[in-house]
């Protein structure tokens, strides 16, 4: 075993005598020692009850022979990070936590880990460290928040922000904004939308990384308790059987992610996280590859915030597994995956059924005939830049407008709030990127104002820093290069006319080639906006959010 280096031999004697100072038997150290990843915290709501999943899943090791040994992580809640400061460091916990989890599983050879997440960075930190380590892995997340319920009808964290916006734009009075923030977030769980961290926790089970349930069961049901049970039944197997995140997690079975995330709409920033993902294990995930799928699979699953539908909708209705039985019906899922459960994704979907067509639409009877993301390409974006299609009203899928330009989100955000943004404009935000933000900080508060003051169907917002996945509207982000870099979108200017095709898949500035060039030669690199500690650093070293915004592969020289 992988941990007989830390508990084997006699000069390991010292080691033991530590393990003893801790309480464990010398009958636990023979035992495989399984590493228990808990970002459990009481800053985020979605982490607040982990706690009692990972004695679950110590519960799990223990009865199927294993020893678990539990330690944590750093995690940040974006919702409480939106709008300062804070949402800048977000995305570059995600470094930090596969980081620590490297570490951890390096100072200590466990034989396997059990990843406990549950929100935005969280998860894709914790799989991007499986992958890099390639011993046995498994993850449970804590599951999904149920819907709030306002008025008879169902709400959630977006509808709050939603409703900063109608407050401001005379919809809404502050009473009943008050009433809608004391109802909109009833308990623990990841936010009960199709946002990012339910996003990926739904991917999770289409990589095959995680037990079936793990993306849906919400984390107040008890199916929760016994399904992170299970979970730590299953690592013993996997190492019993050398199951390995890399024989799971193939090119083969992130392709099925990216076609399930169609499917359902998910959030923009799965297009950062799985290539970084990816990256981990030695291969690319280019966002070609992301559009190509988006054009072949349907959106059969219309999740909030682009539709009515939440979480706990979905686990009812067949959840992740349901939507691949349907996708499997015109060959679109590869079915030879094999999972952490032991089995194959064609073994495993004998048993899966969508059960409400109306959470997850016959293939026939589509939302919509291509998927929930696209790749726009452009002058503005030759490298590309990510808008969530399907929360896109129609109406606006060709647009022209003025630009409106802002150095950061804070400006757009009060000019947006002061009603100094018309229908027909074309907000651009930059200096919001990995390296510029630096961060690339998600923008709800902007989008959600907007959208709060009916705008959302009459202008564009466009970023090189990055949406929420609770965005709607006429959102584009990940736009590359970055201003930071010099891109296009750093030369801008008040009145330029942006064109945007969602049909077509392009986003342009209309301005001569002599003009860009004359604005190139007269930019000049800002400043940046953090100059010491983490972000700093990590500003140095990141990369273009077009690769997953990962570090340079010589950063550590």
């Amino acid at each position: 075993m992988r941990s007989d280096k830390m508990k084997k031999g006699l000069e390991k004697a010292p080691h033991r005598s530590l393990f003893g100072a801790m309480g464990y038997l010398k009958e636990e150290l023979e035992r495989p020692v399984i590493g228990v990843v808990s970002s459990a915290n009481e800053v985020i709501p979605g982490h607040i009850h982990l706690g009692r999943i990972a004695q679950a899943v110590k519960d799990g090791i223990r009865m199927a022979g294993g020893t678990p040994m539990e330690f944590s992580t750093i995690g940040i809640c974006d919702g409480i990070a939106m709008n300062h400061e804070g949402m800048k460091y977000s995305l570059g916990s995600r470094e930090l936590i596969c980081d620590s989890v490297e570490v951890m599983a390096r100072a200590y050879p466990f034989d396997g880990l059990v990843l406990i997440p549950n929100c935005d960075k969280i998860i894709p930190g914790m799989m991007m460290a499986a992958m890099r380590l390639n011993i046995p892995s498994i993850m449970i997340s804590g599951g999904p928040m149920l819907a709030g319920r306002f008025r008879g009808k169902p709400v959630d964290l977006i509808s709050v922000f939603e409703g900063v916006g109608k407050v401001a734009g005379g919809l809404m009075d502050t009473k009943e904004l008050a009433m809608l923030e004391e109802c909109a977030c009833p308990g623990a769980g990841s936010c009960s939308g199709m946002f990012t961290a339910n996003s990926m926790n739904c991917l999770s089970e289409a990589l095959g990384i995680a037990l079936r349930g793990n993306g849906t069961i919400p984390a107040v049901h008890a199916a929760r308790v016994r399904l992170a049970k299970e979970t730590g039944i299953a690592i013993v197997d996997l190492i019993r059987k050398d199951v390995k995140p890399r024989d799971i997690m193939t090119l083969d079975a992130f392709k099925n992610a990216i076609t399930v995330d169609m499917a359902f709409g998910g959030s923009s920033n799965t297009a950062l996280h799985l290539p970084a993902i990816a990256h981990e294990g030695g291969f690319k995930l280019p966002l070609a590859l992301f559009d190509a799928i988006s054009e072949k699979v349907p959106h059969v699953c219309n999740m909030s915030p682009a539709g009515p539908h939440h979480l706990e909708d979905l686990n009812e209705a067949g959840g992740v597994f349901g939507i691949m039985k349907e996708l499997s019906r015109k060959n679109l899922i590869k079915k030879s995956c094999i999972t952490v459960a032991g089995k194959k994704l064609s073994d495993l979907l004998k048993g899966a059924d969508a059960t409400d067509r109306e959470v997850i639409r016959a293939i026939e009877n589509a939302y919509h005939e291509k998927g929930g993301l696209a790749v726009l390409t452009g002058s503005l974006a030759p490298e590309g830049a990510i808008v969530k299609r399907i929360g896109v009203s129609e109406s606006i899928w060709h647009f022209e407008g003025k630009a409106r330009v802002f150095a950061s989100e804070e400006d757009a955000g009060e000019a947006i709030m002061e009603g100094k943004i018309w229908a027909g404009d074309a907000v651009i935000i930059r200096y919001e990127g990995p390296k510029g933000g630096p961060g690339m900080r998600e923008m709800l508060t902007p989008t959600s104002i907007l959208a709060g003051r009916g705008l959302d169907t009459a202008c564009a917002l466009i970023t090189d820093g990055r949406f929420s996945g609770g965005t709607r509207g006429l959102c584009i982000g990940h736009v590359s290069p970055e201003a930071a870099e010099g891109g296009p979108i750093a030369l801008v200017k008040d009145g330029d006319i942006i064109e945007i095709d969602l049909v077509k898949k392009t986003i342009d500035l209309k301005v001569t080639r002599s003009e860009m060039e004359k604005r190139k030669k007269a930019w000049k690199k800002p400043k940046p906006k953090i100059t010491e500690g983490y972000m700093a650093r990590y500003a140095k070293i990141v990369t273009s959010a077009a690769g997953g915004a990962i570090f340079k592969p010589d950063s550590s020289e």
